[in-house]
């Protein structure tokens, strides 16, 4: 089987990961091209990949329809400004691409549901990165969830206490705008928001919500709260903070039920804290390793595997839009909730 040609869109932040991601899948797929506004930028991730794999030549552009034109391109990537998410995605999907778009997928459920009717009406895959989903312990986490292990599943909460001091934002204008970012709901605190949902096993009833911009010179939200009410009577309780003093203090998600606890934290949900149940099985005391480097964790890698595995065996990759777009709405549901 032929390899696949990845170009990425965007080499801000987050791209060396999933340049990072392809160099450690390089059996299955090549990257081929990289488009950024900032051309050094790109020229830096051409150069990550390059010094990673032999003999590839990636080209660079600062223009990305000129990009989807020229280059036999069979996936791209997109890494630029949230705001910008759903119509980098829908022209790539107008291209013939099957597309892998940073969180969130878009800003607006319209753009959301927009992207995934195209994805189908083209037989394209879409999928978006919430790479902590394959973090090891929310894996195992997930497998008792499956067992049906906790039993009643009574209430789930993530927490999201971090430091974004004013450099960050001004490192980047968009960030924290309503139009291009949103507030750390949105940016920071939507990989846990997707994982407690993931969890909870049901759809959303209702949200109640309370945000405010205490400290940051932004337009959006630096810290909120979200109580969330699941069909199944379940809780969710999400507390998400770009204001702790002096630096990030945690990020975790607990899930509490009638026969189980399970708490998961570290720098990116990486670390098993608790981990209670009544019943016992041989894989309660696998061990893996927690040595990640960032908040993002390692999770690019095997993401990347799942949606190169999902389009060489025509299935849907683990986080399809329709999965993409619930922690989204959640937050969006929380922005409607209250306005500030």
């Amino acid at each position: 089987m032929s390899k696949l040609k990845f170009a990425i869109i965007g080499c801000g932040r987050i791209s060396y990961k999933h340049v990072e991601a392809l160099i450690n899948n390089k059996d299955e797929a090549d990257l081929v091209a990289l488009c950024d506004l900032v051309e050094e930028k790109a020229i830096e991730r051409k150069k990550q990949y390059e010094n990673a794999v032999k003999d590839s030549n990636v080209k660079v552009y600062t223009d990305y329809v000129k990009m989807l034109e020229k280059e036999n391109i069979d996936v791209v990537a997109i890494a630029t400004e949230s705001g910008y998410h759903a119509k980098h995605a829908i022209d790539c999907l107008n291209a013939e691409k099957h597309v892998l778009v940073e969180k969130p997928m878009a800003l607006s459920s319209d753009d959301a549901n927009e992207m995934i009717k195209l994805a189908k009406e083209k037989n394209l895959k879409l999928g978006v990165c919430h790479q902590n989903r394959f973090n090891p312990p929310i894996q195992k986490l997930r497998r008792a969830i499956e067992e049906g292990r906790f039993g009643k599943i009574v209430n789930g909460t993530a927490r999201i206490l971090w430091n974004r001091n004013d450099d960050y934002y001004k490192q980047a204008p968009w960030r924290g705008t309503k139009a291009l970012d949103g507030g750390t709901l949105m940016n920071q605190c939507i990989h846990n928001i997707d994982l407690l949902q993931w969890m909870m096993g049901s759809e959303v009833e209702r949200v109640y919500a309370e945000r405010g911009t205490f400290l940051r010179n932004i337009e959006m939200e630096d810290f909120g709260a979200i109580l969330i009410r699941f069909k199944n009577g379940s809780i969710g309780i999400v507390e998400g903070s770009a204001c702790v003093y002096p630096k990030n203090l945690e990020e975790t998600l607990s899930i509490f039920g009638e026969k189980g606890t399970v708490v998961i934290g570290g720098l990116a949900v990486n670390e098993i804290k608790t981990w209670i149940f009544e019943d016992e099985r041989d894989y309660d005391k696998e061990e893996y390793s927690t040595d990640i480097d960032s908040v993002y964790g390692k999770g690019h890698t095997p993401l990347y595997k799942d949606f190169i595995d999902a389009i060489n065996n025509n299935r849907e990759p683990l986080i399809n839009g329709e999965e993409g777009k619930k922690a989204m709405e959640i937050v969006l549901k929380a922005y409607e909730f209250k306005n500030m």
